[in-house]
């Protein structure tokens, strides 16, 4: 399992059966006691989950969303994914088949954004950049889950920013589209050292665990060097999806 602040990554090695939901349940547990808020179900090692394993994904989602949480599931596979569509907890959770599958459509160059923000960040405040991109994000048709989602993956890259250089030069540029929101956070560190892949090296090389759950949260995610001067550009896109959760039946997540 993999742990960054408050998010985490937690794999199933194997069928999600009677005989198995216990000790998931208490990992599970033990994490929303303490004060994670988002996990990540990797489904990659399941191949069947049963009534037992059913009830406690969804027991699992009610009880995130009670405290203002979020539980999604990836690298479905696909008798699992018919599972999870028959019981209908994909009306009430994010699941996606593969964490990488789907390539994010190009803007078009003529598309002009219907808003663009700058915001110059201040490294003893993160909190307050955070909160002005899950509120720009109001106004564009993006449900609750995905603003969050969005505003987990942008302070990944803030602490980022912010520890690899003193934060006195970390930008957020915020623009917002029809289908898509895009983020770029640009500091003056000393920049990448080597290619842009899976793999950072140099600064970003400690948190590359940052980076990987910034790619499970976002639709895109790339990092290049700055085009003039020092320091690297972190470039976040989050598209747009309209939520068809029914609230009356599983606690809605307080924002």
């Amino acid at each position: 399992m993999e742990r960054n602040a408050n998010i985490a990554l937690v794999p199933v090695d194997g069928d999600l059966d009677v005989t198995t939901v216990s000790p998931m349940r208490e990992t599970l547990d033990r994490l929303i006691d303490g004060g994670c808020r988002r996990i990540v179900l990797n489904m990659a090692g399941a191949d069947f989950v049963d009534s037992a394993g059913m009830g406690l994904i969804i027991r699992e989602i009610a009880r995130m969303r009670s405290v203002g949480g979020l539980l999604s599931l990836t690298n479905v596979t696909p008798p699992v994914l018919r599972a999870l569509r028959i019981a209908r907890v994909v009306d009430y959770a994010s699941v996606s088949t593969d964490a990488g599958e789907g390539d994010v459509p190009e803007l078009d160059p003529s598309v002009l954004p219907l808003w663009r923000r700058v915001i110059r960040i201040d490294p003893t405040d993160m909190r307050e950049a955070r909160d002005k991109v899950e509120e720009l994000l109001e106004g564009l048709d993006f449900s609750a889950d995905d603003r969050f989602d969005a505003k987990l993956a942008v302070g990944e890259a803030l602490g980022n920013a912010v520890d690899h250089t003193d934060g006195s030069c970390v930008l957020m540029a915020v623009a917002g589209y029809p289908d898509r929101v895009v983020v770029e956070v640009s500091d003056c560190g000393c920049g990448l050292q080597g290619p842009v892949g899976d793999q950072p090296t140099g600064p970003w090389n400690e948190r590359g665990r940052g980076i990987k759950l910034m790619r499970l949260l976002a639709d895109s995610v790339t990092i290049t060097k700055k085009n003039v001067g020092s320091g690297t550009v972190v470039r976040i896109v989050k598209l747009a999806r309209t939520s068809s959760r029914d609230d009356d039946e599983i606690p809605a997540r307080r924002t």
